[in-house]
């Protein structure tokens, strides 16, 4: 299961250099669900990810998913990837260790949605998700805002059209 929040950048956090990276390269076989492949450096995965509940409720706090990971071997992401449906997804992701052992996952996009960065963090429970006091780089709370759901950029040209 998969619980986490997504947030807008209010400024982005000094020396992005000192952390961890992925360059990832991400598409979408379908939406709903969401089957998506992904080549995070030379890691390659087939993910499958549902919404728990058909209904958000008023009480939620963070994005729960059941999300299923599997590897992929690079010949079979490279024949997936030709099947995907919209834009490959291109992006730094740079973990930033937070508090109470969560990291933050910030991602900077490339190519047709350059410009565009928001910080994602998972948490072991809603609870802790309620919690969560924001560092003071974080922005806004669009965790339910389909418009920064990577499988709703992979349909736009670039970044402008949220």
């Amino acid at each position: 299961m998969e619980i986490e929040r997504k947030f807008q950048i209010a400024r982005m956090p000094e020396n992005l250099e000192q952390y961890k990276k992925k360059e990832i390269e991400q598409g979408y076989l379908c939406i709903d669900p969401v089957i998506r492949i992904r080549k995070s450096n030379d890691n390659y995965i087939l993910t499958y990810k549902s919404r728990m509940g058909m209904i958000e409720k008023p009480e939620e706090v963070a994005l729960t998913c059941q999300e299923v990971e599997l590897a992929l071997t690079k010949e079979s992401y490279e024949h997936l990837k030709e099947k995907t449906d919209g834009n490959l997804i291109c992006k730094t992701r740079y973990l930033i260790p937070l508090e109470e052992g969560l990291t933050a996952e910030l991602d900077v996009f490339h190519k047709q949605l350059e410009g565009l960065q928001f910080v994602e963090v998972e948490f072991p429970g809603e609870d802790e998700a309620g919690r969560f006091e924001l560092p003071d780089w974080f922005g806004k709370d669009v965790s339910f805002d389909k418009r920064y759901k990577n499988n709703y950029l992979a349909f736009i040209n670039n970044y402008e059209e949220i």
